[in-house]
């Protein structure tokens, strides 16, 4: 069985590792269980389009309606008819997407209340400003911390994920002891080996063990994450060096 598409037409879990390309066809032919798939694309990669908005000059509440409308009118797979063909990057394609719809945006009144009654993706408003103070304010360009904050969010996303699965085996004490080597830590680097095995109660070999395989699993978490946003799975390893230079480029300063 195709592991893309799970097990039944209606279930949503089946396109838990589909690629983006694929959810969003499968969405434009009102698909059982799409919908679910590309709000659940829309919820985990809202704030680097809200920072770019930021960045473009727009305040937090137009940031926030910016934002808010688009993912609206993605869902509503208007979006679909202006960027073709559905191929390349999911990056690319979503912040072509937006930039367009900022452009179509700019000549409407700002003022207007989006969406009426309809069901928004869920944007924590808060949580979006709070984040955005951080944000760097010297040369970098909105693109170039668009790009940045989305490989953010991949490892993030990655990190969750592995939380999770460690989680669903009663695991979770050992994850939080062992989550410091992977992602993107800030301060100090990783506690020395002799200091986890005391934590976990095993020995220093089978520490290195442990860390070893969390750090591989890890990784294929994360290519899997990766792998969603392009469609091509040749391409995955073009952007994974394309979000390692911009984290490169944004170093520090995010």
């Amino acid at each position: 069985m195709d592991r893309e598409h799970g097990s039944s037409a209606g279930d949503p879990a089946r396109f838990r590792t589909t690629r983006w390309s694929a959810i969003l066809v499968a969405a434009e032919s009102r698909l059982p269980g799409s919908q679910e798939a590309l709000t659940e694309l829309c919820r985990s990669y809202w704030y680097p389009l809200y920072a770019f908005a930021r960045r473009r000059g727009h305040g937090p509440p137009d940031a926030q309606d910016l934002t808010q409308g688009f993912f609206l009118h993605l869902l509503e797979r208007r979006a679909l008819k202006q960027v073709h063909p559905l191929k390349g990057k999911f990056r690319s394609f979503l912040l072509a997407s937006f930039q367009n719809f900022l452009l179509d945006e700019a000549t409407r009144a700002r003022c207007l209340k989006r969406g009426g009654n309809r069901e928004f993706v869920f944007l924590d408003a808060e949580d979006a400003e709070s984040r955005y103070r951080f944000e760097p304010a010297d040369h970098l360009t909105a693109e170039k911390i668009f790009d940045a904050r989305w490989a953010l969010t991949l490892l993030d996303r990655a990190v969750e994920r592995l939380g999770q699965e460690y989680a669903s085996r009663g695991e979770t004490a050992r994850f939080e002891v062992l989550k410091v080597f992977v992602g993107i830590e800030t301060g100090k680097g990783p506690p020395p080996y002799e200091e986890i095995a005391k934590s976990l109660g095993v020995g220093l070999g089978a520490a290195k063990t442990l860390i070893h395989r969390f750090r591989k699993h890890y990784g294929a978490i994360l290519r899997q994450e990766i792998g969603r946003t392009v469609s091509d799975p040749a391409d995955i390893d073009q952007e994974i060096h394309a979000l390692c230079d911009a984290l490169a480029a944004a170093e520090g300063r995010l």
